[in-house]
C-alpha cells in the first residue's frame, strides 16, 4: 500500500494520546507497515524524529522490529485492560519491552534554522533500536503511571480494537476518533431510526 492509497479515514493516525498506542493503531483495519515508505512516514508523523531527518538508511529489518514491538505492547496494553486473564505470554512481552526500553532514544540537539530560530535535529542518523527504545519507554511510562493507565479505553466502535488515553473532560470519550468510529456509529444509528420509521 502506498501512503496515499488508503481512505482518508484510515490514513496513519496519531490520536490515541501516546506514541505506543499510536503504534498499536497501525494494524487496523489492515496492516499499515507494509513498506518502508509508510514506516518512515509514521516515524516522522509520530514525532520520533524531526521532519527533515533523512531515514534512507532504514531497511526491511525495521519493519520486523516495529511489528514485533507493536505485538508486545499490544499484549501488555490489552492484558492491562483485563488483568484477570494474564497469560505467560504477557510476562514474555513485558520482558522484551523492558529490554527494548534499555536502549537510549535518539539524542536531540538544538541548531539554528535558516531564520535564526532554534530547531531540533538529531545528533546523527537514528538507529532502529533507538527508535524502538523511545517507543518502549513510552509504553513503560504509560503502563506504570496509575493516572494514565486509568484513562486507557478501548474504542466502542464496531470491531475497533484501538486503545486510547481518555483525557476528555469527564472521561466520556467513547471512540478512538469521532471522525472515524464516532461518525460510523452516528450513521448506523440514523439508518436504524430511518428503518424503524419506514416499518
Amino acid at each position: 500500500m502506498a501512503l496515499g492509497t488508503a481512505t482518508v479515514a484510515y490514513e496513519l493516525r496519531f490520536d490515541a494520546g501516546r506514541i505506543c498506542l499510536d503504534l498499536l493503531a497501525t494494524n487496523h483495519p489492515e496492516e499499515r507497515f507494509d513498506s518502508l515508505e509508510v514506516l518512515c512516514a509514521w516515524i516522522t508523523g509520530a514525532g520520533l524524529v524531526p521532519e527533515t531527518t533523512p531515514l534512507t538508511h532504514a531497511d526491511r529489518s525495521w519493519l520486523v522490529g516495529f511489528r514485533e514491538l507493536r505485538g508486545q505492547i499490544g499484549q501488555l496494553v490489552h492484558g492491562g485492560l483485563t488483568p484477570t486473564v494474564l497469560r505467560p505470554s504477557y510476562d514474555i512481552a513485558l520482558a522484551r519491552v523492558n529490554e527494548t526500553a534499555l536502549v537510549s532514544p535518539p539524542a536531540p540537539r538544538a541548531v539554528r534554522g535558516e531564520d535564526g530560530s532554534l530547531v531540533r535535529e538529531l545528533d546523527g542518523p537514528p538507529e532502529c533500536a533507538a527508535l524502538l527504545g523511545a517507543i518502549a519507554r513510552d509504553a513503560v511510562e504509560l503502563l506504570t503511571d496509575p493516572v494514565a493507565r486509568a484513562g486507557l479505553r478501548q474504542c466502542e466502535g464496531d470491531n475497533c480494537p484501538i486503545v486510547y488515553v481518555d483525557s476528555s473532560r469527564g472521561r466520556r470519550r467513547r471512540w478512538c476518533s469521532s471522525e472515524v468510529c464516532g461518525n460510523r456509529e452516528r450513521v448506523a444509528r440514523h439508518r436504524r431510526r430511518a428503518a424503524l420509521a419506514r416499518a
